[in-house]
């Protein structure tokens, strides 16, 4: 198994359905409750833990998910107020090495995921085919995304996290 990508790497579909669109949008939509089951049990220890070796531990997952999904929600009102911006890059590596988040208890950022999810997800429920459509830059990777390809990044991205939490608790019998 890859450590690193469990579910395997983020690939954008060269199409979309709108059919797609509503399985992303519900994917996302459950993505809280998820991480709320995923480390429910967990004790302090096992939240130090990496989910790989040189790897993130679970609870700098924990307070990555967040701030990454907050970036995206932003990003989609940037993309939806403006005509085609360059949107603002960050270094999630280092926001994820930010001393202060180990004081941070976890149900902090559980309930910021959940928050977010909520307000995004009813905006995307509210979004037309077209909106879906829009696009913006990303100065990190100078290239264009689309809304679309946003969702479905963020649909995996879930997951993707989801699935380091999740075989490592299988890896050590917690």
């Amino acid at each position: 198994m890859n450590l690193s990508y469990p579910i395997g790497k983020f690939e954008a579909p060269e199409t979309v359905s709108e059919e797609q669109i509503q399985t992303w949008i519900r994917e996302i939509e459950e993505v809280p409750a998820l991480y709320e089951a995923a480390v429910r049990n967990l004790n302090q220890e096992q939240l130090d833990t990496p989910y790989r070796p040189e790897g993130w531990t679970v609870r700098q997952v924990i307070h990555h998910v967040p701030d990454s999904h907050m970036n995206a929600y932003i990003r989609f009102h940037w993309t939806l107020t403006e005509d085609h911006p360059t949107i603002k890059a960050y270094n999630e590596a280092d926001w994820a090495e930010l001393p202060y988040l180990k004081e941070v208890p976890i149900q902090h950022s559980l309930d910021i995921l959940k928050s977010v999810h909520a307000r995004w997800v009813v905006l995307l429920k509210n979004l037309s085919v077209t909106d879906f459509e829009r696009t913006y830059i990303h100065p990190q990777y100078g290239r264009v995304f689309s809304l679309k390809t946003v969702l479905a990044l963020y649909a995996w991205h879930g997951k993707h996290h989801l699935a380091h939490i999740e075989n490592l608790k299988e890896r050590m019998g917690w």
